[in-house]
């Protein structure tokens, strides 16, 4: 796994309801990753970005929704969502990001 590979497997964090109460109870953070990322690539990438240590990675295909323009129907892309666990005393604050 080469650095450049590393820096493209994290699209975006998923800031929502969920993912938030994950962050407060779980200590899990959440990240919209590549369609082909690897558990190991994930883990390695939050690693080397953030500077924590990760405890466990889960990764879930999301099914794009179906949706009506008009008369049309048309599909929302189809992408990749990792749960990411960091070991216990270990924290990532997207607060400060913006």
């Amino acid at each position: 796994m080469n650095k450049e590979r590393l820096m493209k497997v994290l699209v975006a964090p998923v800031i929502s309801e969920k993912a938030t109460r994950l962050a407060e109870t779980a200590g899990q953070v959440t990240f919209r990753v590549l369609s082909d990322a690897t558990k190991q690539e994930v883990a390695k990438a939050v690693e080397m970005l953030f500077e924590v240590e990760v405890d466990r990675v889960q990764i879930l295909n999301v099914k794009g929704k179906q949706k009506r323009h008009g008369q049309r129907l048309g599909k929302r892309q189809d992408w990749r969502k990792a749960y990411v666990r960091l070991k216990a005393g270990q924290d990532i604050d997207f607060g400060d990001a913006a």
